[in-house]
C-alpha cells in the first residue's frame, strides 16, 4: 500500500502552477532589468533590498569568505609578481645604463688626459681603443687597437695614454696594429732624467719595474726622480718627451762604467684602453713640460705643549725633601 507525503510537501498542481509562475515573472524582471541599463524600472527595489539586506551579506561574507579572499589573494599576489618583475628589470635596465654611463664616464677621463699630454708635448695623435690583448705564452706583453694602415698608423710609431709611455706600434694591419708594451723584456727605450739630463735605456721586466741603465755610472740619483722619453724629433723609434715613470730603487754605485736604477711606470700596463698613436711628432723637444706636476708635500702640523706648573712644584730649584 502506498504511503501518503505529509501535507507540506505534498506535489499539488496548484503549487505546480505557481512555481512555472514565479519562473516566468523572474526572467521577465531579468529581461527588463538587462534591457534598462542604468534606468532600469527595477533599480529602486534593488537599492531598497540592498538597503535591508546588505549589512546581512556584509556579515555573512566575513564568516564565509576566507575562500573568496584566498583567491583574491593569489591574484593580487600574481599581479604583484608581475609588478615586482617589472620593477626589477627596470633597474636591471637602470644598473646598466648606470654601469654604462660609469665607463663612458672613465673613457672620457682617460681621452681628455691623452689630449692634455698631446697638447703639452704637441703630439699629432689618432685615438684609438684597445681591443684584444696578447697572450700570455712567452711572457710577451701586446695590446691589439682599432686602428691601423688605413688610419695613417706606421711600424715603430710611439704610442702613450694620459698617464704616459704605453709602447710602440710593431705590426700594421689595414684596420688593425699590435703594441708592443713596454714592460715587456723584449722592449727597450732611450730615457732623459728630468733637470739632470743623464742618458739611460729603460728594458721591460714584465710586471716589475721598469730597467734603467744610465750611461754615467757616477750619475748623482735618487728616489723619486723623474724620466722621459729621449727620442727624436724624426719620431724614430720614439717621439722626445714622454714621461715614463719614477725612480723606485737605485743600486749603489760600484764603480761600473754604467748604473742601474729601477723605474715604476706611469702606465698601468695590465687597465689600458683609450690609447693615443704619435702620427706626427713636436716640432721641438718638449723636455720635460708633459711630465706631471709634483705633489705637494703634505704640511705637518704644529702642536704646541703648554706646561702648567702645580702649586706644590719646586720654586727656583729647590726640591723639598720630605722628613
Amino acid at each position: 500500500m502506498r504511503k501518503a507525503r505529509p501535507p507540506h510537501v505534498r506535489d499539488t498542481r496548484e503549487s505546480r502552477l505557481l512555481l512555472v509562475l514565479l519562473i516566468a515573472i523572474a526572467f521577465a524582471l531579468i529581461t527588463v532589468d538587462i534591457r534598462g541599463g542604468e534606468d532600469s524600472p527595477v533599480d529602486g527595489a534593488r537599492q531598497a533590498a540592498a538597503t535591508v539586506f546588505g549589512p546581512i551579506e556584509d556579515g555573512v561574507s566575513s564568516a564565509v569568505n576566507p575562500v573568496g579572499n584566498a583567491v583574491s589573494a593569489i591574484r593580487d599576489s600574481g599581479e604583484r609578481h608581475d609588478r615586482l618583475a617589472a620593477l626589477e628589470k627596470e633597474n636591471a635596465a637602470l644598473k646598466a645604463k648606470l654601469g654604462s654611463d660609469d665607463r663612458n664616464t672613465s673613457r672620457l677621463k682617460q681621452l681628455n688626459s691623452m689630449l692634455k699630454v698631446a697638447g703639452e708635448g704637441q703630439y699629432g695623435i689618432k685615438g684609438a681603443e684597445v681591443i684584444a690583448i696578447g697572450a700570455a705564452q712567452g711572457f710577451s706583453w701586446t695590446i691589439t687597437i682599432d686602428v691601423g694602415a688605413n688610419d695613417g698608423i706606421r711600424r715603430d710609431m710611439t704610442v702613450l695614454n694620459g698617464d704616459g709611455l704605453v709602447g710602440r706600434v710593431t705590426t700594421v694591419g689595414p684596420n688593425t696594429a699590435t703594441v708592443l708594451l713596454a714592460n715587456d723584456p723584449d722592449f727597450t727605450v732611450g730615457t732623459r732624467m728630468e733637470a739632470s739630463d743623464e742618458l739611460g735605456f729603460a728594458s721591460g721586466q714584465g710586471d716589475r719595474p721598469l730597467r734603467v741603465e744610465l750611461l754615467n755610472g757616477k750619475a748623482e740619483i735618487k728616489k723619486g726622480d723623474r724620466l722621459v722619453t729621449f727620442g727624436s724629433q724624426a719620431d724614430k723609434p720614439f717621439v722626445p718627451g714622454v714621461p715614463v715613470g719614477i725612480v723606485s730603487r737605485v743600486d749603489p754605485s760600484g764603480g761600473d762604467l754604467t748604473r742601474t736604477v729601477y723605474v715604476t711606470p706611469y702606465v698601468g700596463f695590465t687597465k689600458l684602453d683609450i690609447v693615443g698613436v704619435v702620427v706626427e711628432a713636436p716640432k721641438k723637444d718638449p723636455r720635460d713640460t708633459v711630465l706631471p706636476d709634483k705633489p705637494k708635500p703634505t704640511p705637518r702640523p704644529t702642536v704646541t705643549v703648554t706646561v702648567t706648573p702645580s702649586a706644590n712644584a719646586p720654586v727656583d730649584g729647590q726640591f723639598e725633601q720630605e722628613q
